[in-house]
């Protein structure tokens, strides 16, 4: 018997850095316990090339990625999602269209390694701290005993999750 394959979506502004990380990091770790999307309020239309190296670095996949609008995954016939995280503060604090599937949300903001000013080694050093901020999370969450869970339990888990920034992560 196969086991259902939780949807999961990742929610920034612009869908270029963070959300992609994450995209990236849960669909590899996830080994299909989980599949993973991203998408952005206003999409940038590029990933950033920064999170794009880094994720190559890491010996994860890069080639399906792409900036996209969240309006993708707001229609009749889109994944019927069990999760939406944003990642971004902007993203938290908008208007999010209606989900198929009811999924639970939680916030989990890190800070945006695209917007870092300074150096090509500065932007990279955001955006290993931005990955490694979202693999923990992402480890955490994936450890979770999802099946064993009601629904209000496991909001106040992924709350406590995106609360680890507060606690000097």
């Amino acid at each position: 018997m196969n086991e259902r394959v939780f949807k999961v979506l990742f929610l920034c502004t612009g869908n270029s850095a963070r959300s992609i990380l994450a995209e990236s990091i849960l669909n590899h770790a996830g080994k299909g316990r989980f599949q993973a999307f991203s998408a952005g309020s206003h999409p940038a239309g590029a990933v950033n090339p920064f999170a794009l190296e880094w994720l190559s670095k890491q010996g994860l996949p890069t080639q399906a990625l792409r900036s996209k609008s969240w309006d993708e995954f707001a229609q009749a016939d889109s994944p019927r999602l069990d999760f939406v995280f944003t990642v971004c503060d902007n993203a938290a604090g908008e208007v999010c269209p209606v989900w198929p599937g009811q999924p639970i949300s939680a916030h989990w903001g890190i800070e945006d390694p695209a917007a870092v000013d300074g150096d090509d080694d500065a932007r990279r050093e955001a955006i290993s701290k931005a990955f490694h901020q979202l693999n923990r999370r992402i480890g955490l969450f994936m450890s979770l005993p999802i099946r064993k869970l009601n629904a209000a339990a496991l909001k106040h888990e992924l709350d406590d999750i995106g609360r680890l920034r507060q606690q000097g992560e």
